[in-house]
């Protein structure tokens, strides 16, 4: 094992993620997350070198502004707990 792939184990989380890696961490299929970046609905990369990654605030970010199952907005459900 490389010292790369040795801390990067003992990380529990990082800040950016490979397309995969990005997928996983939104509990979806490679093939439909790199849709939903083509859509403009998940974030684009950014570029470190040549590597393209993601930013985990912004795919949270992203994320939360999904459209939620029946169209209630997420200000709307959650206005009696402010």
């Amino acid at each position: 094992m490389s010292a790369k792939a040795a801390i990067a184990s003992r990380l529990t989380v990082r800040r950016g993620l490979g397309a995969a890696e990005a997928a996983v961490y939104l509990s979806l299929s490679p093939s439909l997350f790199r849709q939903m970046v083509g859509q403009g609905l998940m974030p684009k990369p950014r570029l470190a070198g040549r590597r393209r990654v993601w930013d985990i605030a912004e795919l949270d970010m992203a994320f939360i502004a999904l459209p939620r199952e029946g169209g209630e907005s997420e200000a709307s459900s959650w206005d009696d707990y402010a």
